[in-house]
């Protein structure tokens, strides 16, 4: 259910992703990793999303980046299991070293056949910020931007059209589904004039 009003809740799982995600950056750049949090927690909260959903955007990717199952139980005893339940849904990894990348992105792809509506809103929402932040820079840097990506420009332009398409099939949340739709062919349209020049 959509809330209008945050609680403390909100305010210590928002300490807390500063806490575990303070040193962290994004990805070949020197953008502080909450800025990925913060907005994917945004997208959510402007698309109806509920508190317990909200919570889980700002810690989508604790489990995957900052400890694995034991920072999972410590965000269970502190947040519940309902936010439990969405990072794990939400986590393609749990172990070090993960699994081949492309055999990872099957594997996420087909599980969401299986997940409940606030994983697949949070997770689609994700994926729309990580698809701007791409397209910002591709916009800046052009071909360069796919070395930062173990699965190269055809990897990560196969992924984003898979998901995006399966997040359609799945009717997850239309206004959301759209604009990753429109940044995902924003950025073929791109990619594919650069190859002809």
């Amino acid at each position: 259910m959509m809330t209008s009003v945050l609680t403390k809740q909100f305010e210590a799982a928002l300490q807390y992703a500063v806490r575990l995600h303070s040193t962290q950056v994004r990805k070949c750049t020197n953008v502080p990793y909450i800025s990925h949090l913060l907005s994917v927690a945004s997208i959510v909260m402007e698309n109806g999303g509920s508190e317990e959903e909200v919570i889980a955007a700002l810690l989508h990717d604790a489990v995957e980046d900052q400890g694995g199952a034991k920072v999972f139980d410590e965000i269970q005893r502190l947040f519940g299991s309902q936010v439990g339940e969405i990072i794990a849904g939400c986590t393609d990894a749990w172990a070090e070293p993960k699994p081949p990348w492309r055999e990872r992105k099957e594997k996420y792809i087909t599980h969401l056949y299986e997940v409940s509506p606030s994983v697949l809103l949070v997770s689609c929402a994700d994926k729309l910020h990580n698809a701007r932040s791409i397209l910002t820079d591709y916009r800046k840097n052009r071909e360069d931007v796919w070395m930062r990506f173990k699965g190269g420009k055809e990897g990560v332009l196969w992924y984003y059209r898979e998901i995006t398409n399966t997040y359609k099939k799945l009717k997850t949340n239309p206004a959301i589904v759209s604009e990753l739709d429109r940044v995902v062919s924003e950025l073929e349209r791109l990619t594919e004039k650069n190859d002809q020049q």
